[in-house]
């Protein structure tokens, strides 16, 4: 055994050290490097790298003057920059003391009460210098981040509104989450709150073009429309649709329309207009055909609720009390949906009422 590692260390044994016998990275260490997330890749590093929440940037930029940070509740939809844009503030604010001072939980954690009066607490209690180890000046806290704060308990926030409360001078706050009206009222209280707005059209174009440069990715023009449609403002599914394609389609072919559409998975417009004209037909063995067909294509019916719901508020040959009907049922199907109910009988009740509300001209 130690002749062997005697030797793997003799010869620079790639396995050993990470690097190829020249002493230049190895192949691991090369695919790793080149198989990080987008989204990860090209997080903002800094506030001002953040894209487009104009007034929170501010805000931060003053505070990050003045090393005054206040608790701060942010937020909207999702990829809109809320968790990247804390890091990034925290970053600029600790340098190399950043994961030290840093305590983030999310979803995927375990925070009810018990979390939130020892490991948060514990945490908070501890106290903070003001200066780094190299010596330079460092503000004398340290930062909590909740993400998706909503998913939290009454009993768990009400346990951290007191921690809150007391650790004042050694701790900030940060709670980050979609719905601010599932956040209790004593801790909206003692935030200062911040709403992430969904990104406009020309900012995602943007952020998209620059990484296509910086990955030497070859896009259609009218391709990064299709993304910002899809996406709806969230520049991280953004993001994660132009990388899909980029390795369905290989580095060197160029992405077209039709890849974006089969990556996200959005349903032809053809289903649309074949499910309305099924149901003016008032004829259900056509309609269970037609669910029948679109399961067979394994299109997600919750994703054609979402495309037909706009698509029927902005059909003009419908009235408008035929609008109201359809979409009440849209809402009640996709509420069922959503909690597990089948597709075949969401897709089927909602035809009939659809063929029902047709009938009634």
């Amino acid at each position: 055994m130690q002749a062997f590692l005697k030797t793997g260390r003799t010869t620079g044994d790639s396995s050993f050290a990470g690097t190829s016998g020249e002493g230049g990275p190895s192949t691991a260490t090369k695919r790793a490097k080149h198989s990080v997330p987008w989204v990860e890749k090209y997080r903002p590093k800094s506030v001002d790298d953040v894209v487009e929440q104009a007034e929170v940037v501010a805000v931060l930029r003053e505070s990050l003057s003045t090393t005054d940070l206040p608790n701060l509740l942010l937020y909207g939809p999702p990829g809109t920059g809320k968790t990247s844009t804390i890091l990034a503030a925290a970053r600029q604010l600790f340098g190399d003391m950043f994961k030290e001072r840093i305590l983030e939980l999310n979803a995927s954690d375990d925070r009810g009460i018990a979390v939130i009066r020892n490991k948060v607490k514990t945490f908070a209690q501890l106290t903070a210098s003001g200066t780094r180890s190299d010596g330079k000046p460092c503000p004398p806290f340290k930062i909590v981040i909740l993400d998706e704060a909503d998913a939290m308990t009454h009993a768990a926030q009400a346990a951290l509104r007191r921690t809150m409360e007391k650790e004042t001078k050694t701790t900030r706050f940060c709670l980050v989450c979609n719905y601010v009206s599932r956040i209790i009222e004593p801790i909206t209280s003692r935030c200062t709150k911040f709403r992430f707005k969904p990104l406009g059209e020309e900012k995602i174009i943007e952020r998209l073009r620059y990484i296509c440069e910086q990955e030497g990715v070859k896009v259609d023009e009218e391709v990064y429309k299709d993304i910002v449609n899809i996406s709806g403002g969230d520049l991280r599914r953004a993001i994660t649709t132009l990388q899909s394609c980029h390795r369905l389609k290989g580095t060197q072919a160029r992405i077209e329309r039709q890849d974006i559409m089969e990556m996200s998975g959005v349903v032809p417009e053809r289903y649309l207009e074949e499910f309305v004209s099924v149901c003016k037909s008032s004829n259900y063995s056509k309609l269970e055909e037609f669910v029948q067909n679109l399961s067979y294509d394994a299109y997600s019916v919750g994703q054609l609720f979402e495309q037909l719901t706009e698509y029927i508020v902005y059909n003009d040959g419908l009235t408008e009390k035929q609008k109201a009907v359809i979409c009440e049922k849209l809402g009640e199907c996709c509420f069922r949906l959503h909690g597990g109910g089948s597709e075949y009988i969401q897709i089927m009740d909602l035809g009939c009422v659809t063929i029902q509300a047709l009938k009634d001209q």
